[in-house]
């Protein structure tokens, strides 16, 4: 917005248009996201409770599994409520300062889940080609500084993208193509030079997403090459097994998040905008609802410890009655 002496202030308020072009059918959209949501919040909440509750679980690679369910469901929390409101409710208006903190923490949180994962597959290494050492290199005192610094690395990193938003002049329009504050989107409607917050995006993306990936890589090449090395097939097969969930979820987070890179930066004008925001919220919702079903079915102790509380629940009920 335009003032006196060639000074700017910033809008107001935006406008989140939800997914342009498919605005009839918001409603229709609505279903599978609230679906979905209820479902990342009922299988995170359990499987949180579940590892804090049996003692069995207490060993590093479900603290991580853990800490990676409650960055999904702070994740999705922070811009799916916001989504159905635009749907159900056609409540599309948002603070020029809400905008900016759900900008913060929708990239904090995806970077902390980036580094969860990485922390993971630095799990199932260490588990994998050190199992001797497995309890003494990963005591809870370094999965806990782990944690703290993978948190730190995603805050600090995006801490500045409210700042370069808010440096920016909007003097046109104040309707953002999405259904929540994803900063791309945000910084296009600027009336002057993005260049400092593309590259500055651009930095972060290699500080966390390829850093993250290469480390990831490289923790599965030393993993395939030991489990190649072992001479029993049934061994090679149970090593094997306790990476496949940890996989999916990796395949999960990043595609999505690739395609939503990709098309922001270079393919805006090829790729229809409401394919690429429902790909955008299906990268923040998608994880958070596949993963407990995910490591529940392919981890056997998850599912073990899930049977086991509910037939005591259903014994505990029955003595009751």
């Amino acid at each position: 917005m335009l003032v006196s002496n060639n000074s700017w202030v910033p809008p107001k308020y935006f406008i989140l248009n939800g997914i342009p072009g498919l605005e009839r059918v918001h409603v229709w959209i609505s279903v599978p996201f609230c679906t979905m949501y209820i479902i990342s919040l009922l299988g995170n909440l359990g499987l949180v409770y579940l590892i804090h509750h049996e003692e069995s679980l207490h060993h590093p690679m479900y603290f991580f599994l853990a800490m990676l369910s409650l960055v999904d469901l702070f994740t999705c929390t922070t811009t799916l409520p916001n989504a159905l409101c635009i749907f159900w409710f056609n409540l599309k208006e948002i603070n020029f300062s809400a905008c900016l903190v759900q900008m913060f923490f929708v990239h904090g949180f995806t970077g902390v889940e980036s580094g969860v994962l990485m922390l993971m597959a630095l799990d199932r290494y260490v588990a994998i080609c050190y199992p001797l050492r497995y309890a003494t290199i990963l005591t809870n005192s370094i999965i806990a500084k782990a944690g703290l610094v993978t948190f730190l690395r995603g805050a600090l990193l995006m801490i500045p993208f409210p700042f370069l938003v808010k440096r920016l002049p909007f003097c046109q329009s104040n309707i953002i193509s999405h259904t929540y504050c994803d900063h791309m989107s945000v910084v296009k409607l600027s009336c002057s030079s993005i260049k400092v917050n593309v590259i500055y995006g651009l930095m972060v993306a290699l500080l966390i997403g390829v850093f993250d990936i290469c480390c990831i890589s490289v923790s599965y090449t030393m993993i395939l090459r030991a489990v190649v090395s072992l001479s029993s097939a049934d061994a090679r097969q149970k090593a094997f097994s306790t990476c496949t969930a940890h996989i999916s979820a990796i395949i999960v987070t990043y595609v999505p998040a690739f395609f939503t890179f990709f098309t922001h930066r270079f393919g805006g004008h090829t790729i229809p905008s409401s394919l690429h925001i429902i790909v955008a919220n299906l990268y923040l919702l998608l994880p958070p609802t596949l993963n407990p079903i995910v490591y529940g079915v392919k981890t056997k102790q998850i599912r073990d410890n899930v049977i086991k509380l509910f037939q005591g629940e259903k014994g505990a009920s029955t003595r009751d009655n």
